[in-house]
């Protein structure tokens, strides 16, 4: 499998490591209970088709990329900078304060 680092290009997936789900919903540590942080941390969805993933270019630029991938094929459908998208979802609760909605 290759994976198309936005910054590096096209790689074999060996220079990658793989994290797990690229959006998990953490529960409230607050007042989850201790089964629900212990499901959280340890099991995860295994689903068919396409899944977002976290990978973690290790041999090359050391970026986090969020990958879409398709679990049975293996077929990437895209790959994105982890930070970016997380700055850029960031940006949006600002970007409507500006412009006066109610966020």
């Amino acid at each position: 499998m290759r994976i198309t680092c936005p910054h590096c290009g096209a790689r074999d997936a060996q220079e990658f490591t793989y994290l797990g789900a690229a959006d998990p919903q953490r529960p409230d540590g607050m007042t989850a209970t201790e089964a629900a942080m212990t499901n959280y941390v340890y099991l995860r969805d295994n689903p068919a088709g396409a899944h977002r993933e976290l990978w973690y270019h290790a041999a090359g630029c050391h970026a986090w990329l969020v990958v879409t991938r398709d679990t049975r094929s293996h077929a990437i459908a895209s790959v994105e900078d982890a930070k970016a998208r997380k700055t850029a979802a960031a940006a949006e609760p600002a970007k409507a304060r500006k412009m006066g909605a109610a966020v």
